[in-house]
């Protein structure tokens, strides 16, 4: 990768950070990762990403006009209030057993994320 690439990139603790408590939260809830295992390692990445730059993770599938506000807001922290009140994750990270996207894993191993991270 060239540094330009890494800039666009989580650092590997957040991205660690990022991949642990998605597992766990997964399990605590009792909802699953998307069966295209891709969109759980973008999702993870995403996640890592706006904990590096914003100190907090943002959701990172909307548009903000104003990503620091919306941190401190905290409603699109993940999980976001969504998320918590009603189990509806618009990142497709944790879904529940009856959404036609939903897997039967709530791990992600590393490996599958950095093959992503490889093609950011």
């Amino acid at each position: 990768m060239t540094p330009e690439t890494n800039d666009k990139l989580s650092t590997q603790k957040s991205l660690i950070a990022m991949k642990q408590f998605s597992e766990q939260y997964a399990r605590r809830t009792g909802t699953y990762f998307c069966a295209e295992p891709s969109v759980t390692a973008v999702v993870i990445e995403g996640l890592a990403k706006h904990k590096d730059d914003l100190g907090a993770p943002l959701c990172p599938c909307r548009h903000y006009e104003d990503k620091e506000a919306e941190v401190k807001n905290a409603f699109w922290n993940c999980p976001c209030v969504p998320m918590r009140e009603r189990k509806e994750c618009h990142c497709m990270l944790f879904l529940t057993t009856d959404n036609d996207f939903a897997g039967d894993q709530q791990e992600i191993s590393l490996e599958e994320i950095e093959q992503v991270r490889s093609t950011l």
